[in-house]
């Protein structure tokens, strides 16, 4: 029977695979991988479903089946010194913005264990955000074939350079842990990049049982050089464009994001759930998501069943410049940048999504998962979808069928 403890196993070995090294025979080195092989069909064929919202194509327009979603690599080389001090690197492979599959560092950091339960890590390593932040490419150590869109695309980048302190400490039978850290980090898209800086979180996680509670909190400031010339044309229209740059201009402004999460997996099923909320008094507005999964588990066999969605909490438009105050050809121009604001405040997802799958464990360290997505796209949304084409209408329904080959090793 694929147990609990499945899963658990495949997150400490890939993602806290220094923990497991024995002490003796100092320094030692290990490696470990892990990875995906999938497909995905979409039966939308005016825009491509994609996992990363970075990525340059995915399935629908592109490619009736893509194998390009979901197919990644990681190798990760774990390497400890002493009994207090090691180090990882992991680097991960897949679809990227442009195009390519070239290799990119996930994690790079060096760790000191003060105490058992005290550490300190420098280096690059993935914000704390969500449950399953730091092994959500893992895709053997989740249920799903990816992890719900519409909790984990609210933060669009999650690695970070910088320090990450732990502590775990016991309450009676519950085991917690406070995770702080600070930093910033990047992430490159097609025509430019977004990145975040000075940004720090918070996250707190209780094991008691068969149940996990999960909590965090994050502040960070984003900037991206597109938009900073969006707003600056702005500006060129006087006051009215200024106060329409300050509202919604985005360097300079700090977003939030609170997320709740729990799970209870007493062995022969589980249920699992998360809900997110993102802030900003910018042009990225304010974001909800949540999601909930069950599962039951039979034999080497787990299907599964879960309902998601996301919604924009603030305003998705904006009656922008009055194009009657300024003669030809600044009026065109106060009617086009009115056009591309509105475009970007009701594009962020808006969707309800229904997921049923189930996962085949055939193999230690192998299972072949297969599962369905019906996304209804709510008032008017693109659901995320890139590559979208004239003919393509917001706010209707898609349909997806994947098939994923996980491992770790």
């Amino acid at each position: 029977m694929v147990r609990q403890a499945t899963w658990l196993c495949a997150i400490l070995i890939v993602t806290q695979s220094g923990a497991l090294l024995a002490d003796s025979g100092m320094p030692n080195l290990e490696f470990n991988g892990f990875g995906t092989l999938g497909v995905v069909h979409s039966d939308e064929r005016d825009a491509d479903f994609v996992a990363d919202p970075f990525a340059s194509e995915g399935a629908g327009y592109s490619n009736d089946w893509s194998a390009e979603v979901d197919s990644r690599l990681g190798l990760q080389a774990t390497l400890r010194m002493t009994p207090q001090l090691s180090s990882v690197v992991q680097v991960v492979s897949e679809k990227r913005h442009d195009g390519s599959f070239a290799p990119d560092i996930e994690w790079a950091n060096v760790q000191y264990d003060v105490t058992p339960d005290l550490s300190l890590r420098v280096g690059r390593m993935v914000q704390s955000s969500f449950m399953a932040s730091e092994h959500r490419k893992v895709n053997y150590a989740t249920p799903w074939v990816r992890p719900p869109q519409e909790v984990y695309r609210l933060i669009p980048v999650a690695n970070f350079d910088g320090v990450d302190v732990r502590y775990r400490y016991h309450r009676g039978s519950a085991t917690n842990e406070l995770q702080m850290n600070f930093g910033g980090g990047s992430a490159d898209y097609q025509t430019g990049s977004i990145d975040a800086s000075d940004s720090w979180g918070v996250s707190h996680r209780t094991h008691w049982g068969s149940t996990t509670l999960f909590a965090s909190y994050g502040e960070l400031k984003v900037s991206a050089d597109e938009l900073t010339q969006f707003f600056d044309i702005y500006r060129l229209f006087g006051l009215p464009g200024e106060e329409l740059a300050s509202r919604y201009e985005v360097d300079g402004k700090r977003a939030r994001l609170l997320s709740l999460g729990a799970s209870y997996d007493p062995g022969s099923w589980f249920v699992m759930g998360e809900w997110a909320h993102f802030s900003s008094s910018s042009l990225l507005g304010k974001s909800e998501g949540a999601y909930m999964t069950f599962g039951y588990r039979i034999a080497d066999w787990t299907p599964y069943v879960g309902v998601a969605r996301a919604k924009i909490t603030s305003s998705t438009s904006e009656p922008g410049l009055n194009a009657a105050l300024y003669p030809s050809p600044y009026a065109e121009g106060a009617q086009l940048l009115n056009g591309v604001l509105n475009e970007t405040l009701s594009s962020r997802m808006q969707q309800d999504s229904i997921t049923v799958g189930a996962r085949w464990d055939f193999r230690p360290g192998m299972a072949l998962t297969a599962q369905y997505d019906h996304i209804d796209m709510r008032s008017g949304s693109s659901g995320g979808l890139i590559n979208q084409q004239s003919e393509f209408t917001p706010g209707e329904r898609i349909n997806l069928f994947s098939l994923a080959l996980d491992f770790v090793f």
